[in-house]
């Protein structure tokens, strides 16, 4: 998803202290590295691209209200994505800004390939098992045209590894035991991939074409109506005016922003460009700056109600409600800002950091009693799902409330009040609105993840056809010797690796489909084993060589990408160990308020409330023992009693907890010894 705009919601607001543009502009080409350059296009070919972009937007708009055909759908979708895909992203650099026409013919092959499935009808997926010639001819094309738009759009890595899942189908014969298959020819490669509900059209694309696209828009919706910008003043508002307001703001700025956006590079460039030169006044490193703002948009992927592209896939393969995504989501998204809260505490006594004024734009009272309708809009997706509406429908209405909501204000207003009252002509006023912004930039935000899916259906489809699922999950149970606390570690360490070279969407498709078997053979839970797998598929957001959002992060602050990267672990990973926590423990699975609202009041409150304490103070101890610090330094034994407290906070047993709690309050009964010490030698 591309980052969302950043200007403001209204135009008396006192402008904030920036970055500098130069800042700005390394950071954008730091996202081009990863995301692909994009053609910044002029005249009648940008009105063209734009006018596609918009009828794309609106008609999966449309198809979230009516009922139309998965196939079709799932193929009009993939032809909207290719054309404009090759019109947006050039070839390479040095044809930017321009469309060869080469891009032309590649565009219309995206046409043609859909088109061909969806004229041959239901003969056309009765003759997967035998292909004829022209049905190879276009499923190859469509494979070959999926790892050129993911080129463009995600750079090389993905391709890459989308060809070593095609290799590993044509070389089943030759590979080595346990890898080896009876090997599959290209007629039926093409089939199961271009004619099946199994491949390229599987769970990944359906979910891109029937959920992702729709909270594209609705979050440039909320960024072209101003939310944005309110959600940010509303943090400095709310948070600022003394040291440790910095971080704090920060914080509650990238759940603000991060929530309807879903995006951790969005979210760390558009805070970035305001908080960065806020973090430096305080007292924090540039790279200390960069981690803490790359660990708030890291959260963004985490977060309710939009969480990343991937949350929606775990309601597809569970086959769950994603209402009940978003409620497994809720305690660990809790212990996710926890741990950022408590860094940002210790870094104000660890740094020395000073007392700052900070310029506030208004109070957060008055920000709220006038912009308060931003608010409905974040609120109101999880508001219609608790009516009964679907996925779709809810982020439908949610879209159309924050177009209305818009039109409170003026300066707000996604379509001009000139066109109400006659000023400004209809079809002028419509062009240059708000509301044909969000739109284009809706349909324009989804087209790398749409790529990934499609890519990665291709990976799914090689997984299903070769069973490599069920022979790389006996793999690892026959390492971990059917050992749940090595296999939840392989595991981690699996999705971790695989993260280091595609983002989180497809880090988890491939994930899910080769590791999730091994832990759910365990009996862990479906659902508790799907989150573990997306919890680490996220570190890929900051993970290099795709680390892009301490990257970007990096380039706004001045600071050294691989330091901030750093940085942006030693603030996130205490709640990384929370995950474990999921699949070790039986009542581990209560932090996921037992994953489905269907029982929900069945939980155990006492034993949710017992499972989040501990796992809360296991995240406390952890913070202290990566920071170092408490009130005051800690000393060598206090650090590493921390840590064990931590870990054993973490790990599923009575006499484990009663270790972690012991050591836990005997550090901090000895910080606050010392600290009361100090303060008496000083008077």
């Amino acid at each position: 998803m591309s980052s969302p705009s950043v200007e403001p919601g209204r135009p008396d607001a006192a402008p904030l202290e920036r970055v500098s543009a130069e800042a700005m502009a390394r950071a954008e080409e730091m996202i081009e590295l990863e995301e692909g350059a994009t053609n910044r296009l002029s005249g009648m070919l940008a009105r063209f691209v734009t006018l596609v972009a918009v009828v794309m937007s609106l008609f999966h708009l449309y198809t979230a209200y009516a009922i139309v055909r998965p196939e079709h759908l799932r193929a009009t979708h993939l032809a909207f994505v290719l054309f404009l895909t090759f019109l947006v992203f050039p070839v390479a650099r040095r044809f930017r800004n321009r469309v060869m026409w080469w891009d032309w013919l590649l565009a219309a092959g995206g046409i043609a390939v859909a088109a061909w499935l969806i004229a041959g009808g239901d003969d056309f997926f009765d003759r997967s098992i035998v292909p004829d010639d022209w049905d190879i001819v276009f499923g190859v094309l469509m494979m070959a045209l999926i790892l050129e738009a993911m080129r463009r759009s995600a750079g090389w890595i993905m391709p890459f590894i989308t060809l070593c899942f095609v290799a590993y189908a044509f070389l089943g014969p030759w590979l080595p035991s346990p890898w080896t298959h009876k090997g599959y020819e290209l007629p039926r490669l093409v089939g199961h991939m271009y004619m099946t509900l199994e491949g390229v059209f599987g769970t990944a694309l359906s979910v891109s074409s029937s959920l992702i696209i729709l909270f594209t828009i609705y979050g440039a919706f909320l960024q072209h109506s101003g939310a944005g910008r309110f959600y940010l003043d509303f943090s400095f508002a709310a948070m600022g005016g003394k040291p440790i307001g910095a971080g704090r703001t920060v914080t509650l700025a990238s759940f603000l922003l991060g929530g309807p956006s879903g995006s951790g590079v969005a979210t760390t460039v558009t805070l970035g460009a305001v908080a960065a030169p806020m973090l430096s006044r305080v007292g924090y490193s540039k790279d200390a700056a960069g981690g803490l703002l790359s660990a708030g948009g890291l959260g963004a992927i985490i977060s309710p109600p939009v969480l990343g592209a991937a949350a929606f896939l775990i309601a597809e393969f569970l086959k769950i409600s994603y209402l009940d995504v978003l409620l497994m989501a809720a305690i660990p998204t809790c212990l996710y800002y926890l741990t950022l809260f408590l860094m940002v505490e210790i870094d104000v006594r660890k740094f020395g950091m000073k007392d700052t004024v900070f310029e506030k734009v208004e109070s957060a009272w008055s920000l709220s009693r006038r912009y308060w309708f931003h608010f409905l809009s974040l609120v109101s997706i999880v508001g219609f799902m608790l009516l009964g509406f679907s996925p779709e429908l809810s982020v439908f209405w949610a879209t159309v409330v924050s177009l209305f909501t818009s039109l409170l204000r003026a300066e707000c207003a996604l379509l001009p009040y000139g066109i109400f009252t006659g000023k400004v002509p209809l079809g002028r006023g419509l062009w240059e609105s708000g509301l044909i912004r969000a739109l284009d930039d809706g349909a324009r935000s989804v087209l790398n993840v749409a790529a990934t899916c499609a890519g990665a259906g291709i990976i799914v489809g090689v997984v299903t056809l070769t069973g490599l699922g069920l022979k790389f999950s006996s793999i690892v149970l026959q390492y971990a010797g059917n050992s749940l606390l090595l296999t939840a570690i392989y595991t981690a360490l699996i999705v971790w690796i695989v993260g280091l070279a595609v983002p989180v969407t497809a880090s988890y498709i491939i994930c899910a489909v080769i590791a999730a078997p091994a832990l759910m053979a365990l009996k862990v839970p479906d659902f508790a084993a799907h989150m573990f797998i997306f919890y680490y598929a996220v570190l890929s957001e900051v993970s290099p060589p795709t680390a892009l959002s301490p990257f970007a992060a990096a380039s706004i602050t001045g600071g050294d990408p691989y330091r901030t990267t750093l940085q942006c672990w030693k603030y996130t990973l205490p709640a990384f160990l929370v995950p474990f926590i999921f699949v070790l423990d039986p009542s581990g699975s209560m932090l996921l308020l037992t994953g489905s609202m269907r029982t929900l009041a069945e939980a155990d409150w006492f034993e949710v409330a017992r499972v989040t304490v501990t796992a809360a103070a296991g995240i406390a101890a952890l913070a202290g023992g990566f920071q170092g610090w408490l009130w005051l330094k800690c000393r060598n034994w206090e650090r590493a009693a921390l840590f064990v407290a931590g870990v054993a906070l973490v790990y599923p047993a009575p006499a484990s907890h009663a270790l972690g709690f012991s050591l836990f309050l005997l550090t901090l009964g000895a910080q606050r010894l010392r600290l009361r010490t100090e303060r008496r030698a000083t008077r």
